[in-house]
């Protein structure tokens, strides 16, 4: 018997047509079965579809296919089935950003089409219409009335030719990962979501994703970054008026014996008002804005510091004085802007301490050996058994540093010198941008009423089209209507916010948009309860990772 040789040309489009007039893959809500939703990463459209995206919805059409028709006898106990994917846009290409956005959204997805792909694309969302951003804005205004969203001033990376914020993984090298330019350090009124009040739900939730790669559970916790450690004063010497006390802390109480000198953040306080008289701090000071803001960026900078003249005196020893440098690699944001320098045990201090020729005091060394420590800090895991020769506690004593950790903070509380404390890494998430391509912030300024969120039934707040960009900077803020607008509350004038969402706002939450059929912008409707079932997911696969990972998912609430 002859076997017909597959063609391809002619299987794929009559199969595809075949699916297409049966409506194979559109999800029906109303299925009384378990759901099974497999999401894949959506592509951002740039052009054309490459192979990373082809192995990527690949893996997860074989998984969809197999749960829709290879689980007959799990269909039969409840087992449902959805099969999504998307598009993103970026409205960044000028001008003609929406046109070739578009554009390129239909390359793609005729592209992808000719895969024979298991997608609804009656669920296809784009997060640059305003169908699908006006729910982010409803989404900030109902966090705003929360207490979720605040606005206030904070250190950013800021672009100078593109003229807008950057999160901290969009500065690559220390440069703009789109302009290139040397990324700067600047202080911007943000607004900002307080994720920082859900850190230790965030915490103890990893605890119960146990079928997540005990890696990246990790990855999570070190971001969250919570760390329990003594919050204490220095004692200034030789300071500005009005600067008597420097608020550190530090997650190693167990070295308290052992700092050789102290650092601020050049955008400490102190280091602000030594700079309205030095001109030579105030260089140093613009010197250390012009890198990158986040520790993974400051930790592989050349350390750089400027010595104050000033001395600190310890919180126990009040005659024991150490230097206080500005330094290049202190956050202000992180703790309070202020660290100690213990050289023998932190490898940043140490690097630090031999630049500038300070000494380096051993706290604590292995069991094994008392050599000096040298180039390279001595940093064991805290629960390791060390033999501390400089501490507050017994010397030689041999004890884990978590043990001796917690003898140093029980002594620094019951003598008044300091307390302890417990702080997260984790910020608050800055979603402001000075750019045209992002979801508009409903936001109304007046100077008579405030800051007002925009009313819902007025909603979405649309990005114009007849925008120009013959000038730097947001231009939003250069249009000559779009941000005047009358007050809701007064009637008086008032502007429109020209900040707009970072995009990582749109692609963090179009899993839950998918359930939602596309419907016009206005007026303003919230989401519909219809398809809540379908929220968790039950596959997902990455374009960035080309995996794809398979749990168990019950229906929500």
């Amino acid at each position: 018997m002859s076997v017909e040789r597959y063609n391809p040309r002619e299987a794929e489009p009559r199969w595809q047509q075949v699916w297409d007039d049966a409506k194979s893959f559109v999800t029906n809500t109303d299925d009384p079965r378990e759901p099974y939703y497999v999401l894949e990463m959506f592509p951002y459209p740039s052009g054309r579809i490459h192979m990373g995206h082809v192995r990527n919805y690949t893996l997860g059409d074989v998984v969809a296919r197999f749960q829709r028709a290879g689980q007959e006898c799990a269909a039969s106990h409840g087992l449902g089935r959805l099969r999504l994917a998307g598009r993103e846009c970026r409205h960044g290409a000028w001008a003609q950003s929406r046109h070739w956005t578009r554009q390129n959204i239909g390359t793609m997805k005729a592209q992808l089409k000719t895969m024979g792909l298991s997608i609804d694309w009656t669920r296809e969302i784009a997060t640059c219409e305003p169908e699908y951003y006006q729910h982010q804005q409803s989404m900030f205004i109902d966090m705003l009335a929360a207490g979720l969203v605040t606005r206030k001033k904070s250190k950013v990376n800021w672009d100078p030719v593109d003229m807008t914020v950057l999160a901290n993984e969009q500065v690559i090298d220390g440069r703009g990962w789109r302009s290139g330019a040397p990324v700067e350090q600047r202080e911007l009124t943000q607004w900002f979501f307080k994720i920082t009040d859900y850190a230790e739900d965030l915490l103890t939730a990893l605890d119960g994703l146990t079928d997540w790669p005990e890696k990246v559970r990790t990855m999570q916790r070190n971001w969250i970054g919570k760390s329990q450690g003594l919050a204490f004063s220095f004692g200034l010497t030789g300071a500005p008026e009005g600067f008597d006390t420097l608020p550190v802390y530090t997650t190693r109480p167990d070295t308290m014996r052992g700092p050789t000198f102290a650092a601020i953040a050049a955008d400490h306080p102190l280091a602000k008002a030594l700079a309205e008289g030095n001109p030579e701090i105030a260089a140093f000071n613009k010197l250390c804005q012009q890198s990158g803001t986040s520790a993974e960026a400051l930790e592989t900078a050349e350390k750089l510091g400027f010595d104050t003249g000033i001395k600190v005196t310890h919180p126990a020893d009040p005659s024991w004085e150490l230097p206080l440098y500005i330094a290049n690699f202190v956050l202000m944001d992180y703790g309070t802007g202020a660290i100690i320098g213990c050289p023998a045990h932190d490898q940043r201090d140490s690097d630090f301490a031999r630049k500038y020729g300070l000494p380096v005091i051993d706290v604590f060394q292995p069991l094994d050996s008392d050599a000096a420590v040298g180039d390279v800090a001595f940093t064991p895991p805290k629960t390791q058994k060390v033999r501390y020769v400089q501490w507050f506690g017994e010397p030689g004593a041999e004890i884990t540093c978590r043990e001796a950790m917690d003898q140093t903070l029980a002594l620094f509380e019951q003598n008044g010198w300091g307390e302890a404390q417990t702080q997260y890494r984790l910020r608050d998430w800055g979603l402001s941008r000075q750019r045209y391509w992002g979801a508009p912030i409903p936001i109304i300024h007046c100077e008579v009423c405030g800051t007002l969120p925009v009313p819902k039934k007025d909603l979405p707040v649309v990005l114009p089209e007849d925008v120009s960009f013959d000038k730097p900077g947001n231009a939003l803020d250069h249009h000559p209507t779009r941000k005047h607008t009358t007050c809701p509350q007064c009637g008086g004038a008032a502007t429109h916010e020209t900040d707009t969402m970072d995009t990582f706002v749109d692609s963090s939450r179009y899993f839950a948009l998918y359930r939602a059929l596309r419907r016009p912008p206005r007026p303003f409707r919230p989401w519909p309860t219809a398809g809540c079932r379908w929220i968790n997911i039950s596959a997902a696969s990455s374009t960035r990772s080309c995996t794809c990972s398979i749990r168990a998912s019950s229906p929500a609430p």
